[in-house]
């Protein structure tokens, strides 16, 4: 019992190693693509802290052309902070539909197993009614065998008894004896 349920417990991992692996490169590919696009925003907010230092204009005074660029950063910065929540919702569904199917495997796997003590119950319970039928043909066996043997003593008995009465009843009769002159 305890070699089968290691060898299940073996198979199954390797199972779900397989399904998980591959569940798990999509979602590192996701998180390296997200990591990417938070580095990319990082780099565009040091653009942006550097374009609102600018001051291209006479006496140190920004352009608007320096106000434009600096504008134009941030609304790159805000278009890639719409695509990283896009991803992060996609990340975060994946994780989700993971969850989901780890617990749908979870519940099917605690159907199975209630399932298998369910039936292991019922075999226990129905090797005991089996044991129990079985101790008692066996006594009633015994009492057979012991009726048997009292039935072949009496026939022996009995048996016995007529052929002392014939033998008794034969010496009893005369003879007939036949003279031959």
């Amino acid at each position: 019992m305890i070699k089968q349920t290691i060898l299940l417990t073996f198979f199954v991992g390797i199972f779900f190693t397989n399904a998980f692996s591959q569940d798990s490169t999509a979602y590192e590919l996701q998180r390296n693509k997200i990591n990417a696009m938070l580095t990319e925003r990082s780099a565009r907010f040091g653009q942006y802290e550097e374009s609102l230092n600018a001051r291209t204009g006479i006496f140190g005074f920004q352009t608007k052309n320096d106000i434009r660029n600096s504008n134009e950063i941030l609304r790159q910065i805000a278009i890639n902070d719409n695509n990283i929540f896009t991803e992060l919702k996609v990340l975060l569904d994946y994780k989700d539909f993971q969850f989901q199917q780890a617990k749908s495997n979870v519940d099917h796997n605690e159907l199975r197993i209630n399932s298998y003590k369910k039936t292991i119950r019922d075999l226990q319970v129905k090797n005991e009614e089996l044991l129990s039928y079985n101790q008692k043909i066996s006594k009633d066996m015994g009492y057979l065998q012991l009726l048997l043997a009292a039935f072949v003593v009496i026939i022996i008995v009995c048996f016995f008894i007529i052929y002392r009465k014939n033998k008794v009843i034969k010496l009893q009769q005369p003879q007939n004896s036949i003279k031959v002159l």
